[in-house]
Formats: C-alpha cells, sequence, structure tokens
C-alpha cells in the first residue's frame, strides 16, 4: 500500500518526512507529504511509528512486514487503510499546531509603534538634514552618509566625512590640504525603523541610550551639558555628528565649531543654531512648524534636531513588507523558500536568538570577531588603532570587542555589513555568525569596500596584521558554532529579503532639490 500526497504546507516543513520502508529510514522532505506503508498487517505498529515521528520527529527503523499474513488477513489492511487515512489527516493537523507553538514569532509592526512625526516638522527636517550648513567647512551633511539611494547609509565599509566629495561608493578622499585626515571609524548605520518607541540604545557602541543617569533622561558624551528639551532619543543622536571633527565639524583651525566642541561640546551647539538663526527662509519655516517660535531668537539647536528627527521618524519608518503581511496572517505573503528560511531563522541557525523582536534586535551587544581595519575608535592612553567597541563606553573589560545588535530590516538595502562593513554580501555576514573562526582565517583586505587614501593604506590594515590583537579578539567570541547546509544559507537570505519594505528607497518625503541655505544638495 503506497500513499502520497503532495501539498505546500504553510507550516514547517522541515517536520515533514517521507517513509521509504526499503531502506527501513526516514528522509526529511521540503516539498511533500509521503508516507508509504508495505505489507501492513498490525495497526498497533502503524500506530507506534506515527506517534515516535510526531514526538521525536525521526525514527530509527520501520516496520517489517510478514509475507504470509498479507493473504490471510486482507479485510484487516482494508481497516488498517482506513485508520491511516484518518490518522494522516490528524497528523498534518498535529504539525500545524506543532509549528504555530514551536516558532516564536514577533507581532507585525505597525505605525503606533513608532513616535508621533509631525508632518510640518518632518519636511522642514528634510531640509535641514540634507543642508550642509550645519557642517563646520558646510561641505557635509547627515544625508552625505544617510543617502536615499544607499537605504539611508553610504554603501562604504568605512565612511568619508568631512573633506570628501560625492556620495556613495563614488565619493572620494579630498584632494591637497582639504584631503581626509582620518577615515570614519566605524560603518555608517542605516537609519530603518530607528524612530520605534522601543528603541532605547543607539550607535554601535551604545554611546547614546535612555537614561537618568546625569538627570535630563539620556547618557550621552554631552553628560550633564545635554540640551533641554529634546523629543527622543533620535533627537539626542541627530547632535553630536556636528561636533565630530572627522565627520561634520572639520580640522582643528578650518572652522570655530570644531574649536568650540573640542573646548566644550555644548558652546558649539549655539554657534550652529546661529547659522540658522541668520537665514531668514529658515526662520519662516521654523515659525510655521514650531509654536513657540515667533522670531529669530527663539529658534534653538533643540528645534533643529527635534525637526531633523521627525524627518527620520517618518521617512525610514518600514512596516509593510511581505512579512508583516505574513504576521498578519496572510499565509501566501512568503514562498515555500522563505518560509523554510523563516524556520531555520527561528530554530536550527539561531538567528533570532540576538534578532529578536519586530524590530529583529534585542538592542544588548555581543562579540563575534568580525576582522578588524581602519583607524578604529581609539581609547585615551591606547596604543592601538583598534575598536573595542562596548567596553569604550562601558569601562567594562566584559565589554570588549562588543558591538550592538543591529535591526535586520531592509537589510538587502544596506551593504556592507558589520559594525565596520568587514562583509560586501548578507550571505558572508552570515557564513560569519555560523563559524566566527574560520571566517575570520578566510577574510582578505579586499572584501572591505574603502575608498582610495593612498596616505592612509600604512594604517588601514596594521590592526588586522597584529597577531596579538587577532588572539585577543578570537578568544572572545559570544556566539556559538552552529552547522548549516549551503542550500539552507540561501533560504534564510530568501527569508531575509521578505523584510524589505515594498516601497524600498523609495520613501515618503524624499531627498530635497535644494535647500535654503543655497549650498549643493548631494
Amino acid at each position: 500500500m503506497s500513499l502520497q500526497r503532495r501539498a505546500q504546507i504553510p507550516f514547517k516543513c522541515s517536520n515533514i518526512v517521507s517513509f521509504n520502508t526499503k531502506a527501513h529510514c526516514i528522509h526529511y522532505s521540503y516539498k511533500l507529504l509521503s508516507f508509504c506503508v508495505s505489507r501492513s498487517c498490525s495497526w498497533k505498529q502503524l500506530l507506534h511509528c506515527f506517534l515516535e515521528l510526531s514526538l521525536f520527529h525521526k525514527i530509527s527503523s520501520i516496520f517489517e512486514f510478514c509475507k504470509s499474513n498479507y493473504r490471510n488477513k486482507n479485510q484487516k489492511n482494508k481497516n488498517i487503510l482506513k485508520h491511516f487515512l484518518t490518522f494522516q489527516s490528524i497528523f498534518i493537523v498535529f504539525l500545524n499546531l506543532n509549528q504555530s507553538h514551536s516558532l516564536e514569532l514577533p507581532k507585525p509592526l505597525e505605525k503606533s509603534d513608532f513616535h508621533y512625526s509631525d508632518p510640518k516638522k518632518a519636511k522642514l527636517g528634510s531640509l535641514l538634514f540634507y543642508d550642509k550648513i550645519l557642517s563646520g567647512n558646510q561641505n557635509i551633511s547627515c544625508g552625505t552618509c544617510h543617502h536615499h539611494d544607499f537605504g539611508s547609509s553610504d554603501g562604504l565599509a568605512l565612511g568619508i566625512g568631512e573633506g570628501g566629495n560625492g556620495v556613495g561608493p563614488n565619493r572620494d578622499a579630498g584632494k591637497g590640504i582639504h584631503k581626509i585626515k582620518k577615515r570614519v571609524p566605524r560603518n555608517s548605520l542605516a537609519l530603518w525603523n530607528l524612530g520605534a518607541k522601543e528603541i532605547n540604545t543607539l550607535l554601535h557602541d551604545g554611546s547614546i541610550s535612555i537614561s537618568n543617569i546625569y538627570g535630563n533622561e539620556f547618557n550621552t558624551p554631552a553628560q550633564e551639558w545635554l540640551p533641554p528639551n529634546l523629543d527622543n532619543i533620535l533627537a539626542v543622536q541627530a547632535l553630536f555628528p556636528m561636533t565630530k571633527q572627522f565627520e561634520m565639524a572639520g580640522n582643528f583651525g578650518e572652522n570655530e565649531i570644531i574649536g568650540l566642541a573640542h573646548r566644550k561640546i555644548d558652546t558649539a551647539w549655539p554657534a550652529i543654531t546661529n547659522r540658522i538663526r541668520s537665514n531668514q527662509k529658515y526662520v519662516e519655516l521654523f515659525k510655521y512648524a514650531f509654536d513657540d517660535i515667533d522670531d529669530f531668537r527663539d529658534i534653538e539647536i533643540s528645534h533643529i534636531v527635534n525637526s531633523i528627527a521627525a524627518f527620520i521618524v517618518s521617512e525610514w519608518a518600514s512596516y509593510d513588507t511581505p512579512f508583516d503581511d505574513y504576521l498578519r496572517g496572510n499565509a501566501s505573503a512568503l514562498t515555500s523558500n522563505q518560509v523554510k528560511g523563516m524556520e531555520l531563522f527561528y530554530g536550527k541557525a539561531n538567528c533570532s536568538t540576538c534578532h529578536s523582536g519586530s524590530l529583529f534586535t534585542d538592542q544588548n551587544f555581543y562579540s563575534i570577531a568580525l576582522p578588524q581595519f581602519g583607524p578604529g575608535r581609539t581609547r585615551l592612553f591606547d596604543p592601538y588603532t583598534r575598536d573595542v567597541g562596548r567596553m569604550a563606553e562601558s569601562d567594562n573589560l566584559n565589554d570588549m570587542y562588543k558591538f550592538r545588535t543591529p535591526t535586520l530590516r531592509n537589510i538587502t538595502l544596506t551593504a556592507p555589513y558589520g559594525h565596520n562593513g568587514a562583509y560586501p554580501t548578507i550571505k558572508e555576514i552570515i557564513k560569519h555568525h555560523l563559524d566566527p573562526i574560520v571566517m575570520y582565517n578566510k577574510w582578505t583586505p579586499d572584501k572591505a569596500n574603502l575608498t582610495q587614501a593612498p596616505w592612509l593604506e600604512t594604517i588601514d590594515f596594521v590592526v588586522f596584521k597584529d597577531k596579538r590583537e587577532k588572539r585577543r579578539l578570537l578568544s572572545r567570541i559570544d556566539i556559538d558554532k552552529v552547522q548549516l547546509e549551503d542550500i539552507e544559507i540561501d533560504y534564510i537570505i530568501d527569508f531575509l529579503n521578505t523584510l524589505t519594505d515594498k516601497n524600498g528607497n523609495n520613501r515618503p518625503i524624499g531627498r530635497p532639490e535644494s535647500v535654503p541655505s543655497g549650498l549643493p544638495v548631494d
């Protein structure tokens, strides 16, 4: 007797098996549900087999049947067939229920999960975001390194900040006296869903977080000198690139902003604000967007960054994805391969251990031994060009080389991957998570998409070549090795594609064609 049922089933396909009576074993099948029972005469044996399957998803041997009994008990076999068909239906239901309970899927993201964004402020914020007036030398904007065309990032492993020209992978490192003195030490963070209410920590090392340690609701490099009246953590974060030498402030002696920021950080923000106050177009826009602004003297740095935050919240809120459709009950939103990838993501591959919840991040910090390169994020008295990650913020040796878990939504739009952009493809970064030591030893500098800057080449890979630093790095890995087949990795990538917003980089407001300062827009 042989029964086969072929169907696409919206539950855990890895639990579906195929009986092979000749080989006396069970094969996992991703495409069909196949039961083959030959010369059966014992209902107890049949039941025992199915119970073993449902409880343990494997079986060491299959029924052994007696040919002589088959001729004498033909009627009994017919009864077994009836029971078999009934049990097959029950077993399918069991698998469906088993799947719903075994996969802890998150709830879909909704608009209500995000901070409120006033449309007038968001529109104003889009202009400020792309206006170079906020930088020390007025030659770079927020949008230069967080551009619409590159998924709110820049497509580079390590960014080129103040002094460079152009955007994205084509951005150069500048020329002559204006050439960059240092690469930005870390990969430019994508901005997707950072306006979600549950976000409590920002940046790779978590140096900006929600905390009342300084009595102002946030723990930041500004400590107690943080300006008041900030709407949310995104507004807080927007304050700091304007004061950083290699991001937007410029080099010492080039402008007043960098000098003020170096002396005392909160003295730089009024100088930046005065630039906006002196622009009549901006004054009118601020008066329209904010009820508490009547003339230019009312504009504060908090109004500027609150506008930028409102823009980021609304512009890069992403909750219209195939996966969200699936979570809302549309089983056909994912293909069979994407379902397989989902099951691996939430099961065997252990991805959801850290990439959890609706945002696919637990907002915690882990060391996964990504190859180090670039100038590093050095600390006082640290002679290495290394980046020790969270430890630089916490001063806890246990946090050495740990970096924040990134969200995976729209990951297909934000290559390269890792806190320093070490891997150009999703497949490579997944393989690194599965076996960090093997992938570290296979990694070569050509993987890093670095803008050519011959005068920086002597330090670009000096930390990567340091054998002692390598030993330290590889001794502090927080994730366990996982064995996956290549096809299983492809299934996970198929699933990650379902986290991409249906509108992609085509966002509600978009990049402005011009800005009130009259400076060019990247």
